[in-house]
């Protein structure tokens, strides 16, 4: 089952074996709906930790792992990234659907005609940006909203929009200017 990096441990908090993570999820719910996470450095095997406990505190999630009772343990845990199963994440609909599940896919308007493909994704606050990549190489910021994302078929590898008119030209012409 692929493993998806989600967080990485930044530091020990306190004496008791808490870590304190920066978080690459959405939700700072998601490490307490998850019965475990893997930790490793990069191109390590992954160990299995039990979650006890999460917390926010100033912007981060602290953590507190079974097997992890003080600091100098927790100290041990620093630069590891944190990853979760993929098969373990928690969707709350058949319909939800994960960022890293929309990287790749190609990008239609409703005629068929083809945009180009999701390469990257810009989170703002209240709004959910995709970098589409055209053929051509070009950048398209798309704002992912439900009222111009008609469709997403993961089976078929294709997302269909309704952009507001002239936005995709004013990027293709804007990035023929440079």
């Amino acid at each position: 089952m692929e493993m998806l990096v989600v967080a990485e441990v930044v530091k020990s908090h306190g004496l008791r074996g808490e870590v304190c993570i920066d978080s690459h999820a959405d939700s700072p719910f998601l490490f307490s709906e998850v019965p475990c996470l893997y930790l490793a450095k990069k191109g390590q095997k992954p160990r299995r930790f039990v979650v006890r406990s999460t917390r926010k505190h100033k912007g981060r999630m602290l953590i507190i792992f079974d097997g992890i009772d003080d600091r100098d343990q927790a100290d041990s845990l620093r630069g590891m990234e944190v990853m979760i199963r993929e098969g373990d994440l928690p969707r709350s609909s058949e319909e939800d659907v994960f960022m890293y599940e929309l990287e790749g896919l190609s990008v239609e308007l409703e005629d068929g005609a083809v945009v180009g493909t999701i390469s990257d994704f810009i989170m703002a606050p209240g709004q959910e940006t995709w970098v589409i990549t055209s053929s051509e190489g070009k950048e398209i910021l798309f704002p992912a909203v439900e009222e111009f994302v008609l469709s997403v078929d993961l089976e078929s590898q294709k997302v269909v929009i309704d952009p507001p008119e002239g936005l995709i030209d004013l990027y293709l012409k804007k990035n023929d200017k440079k």
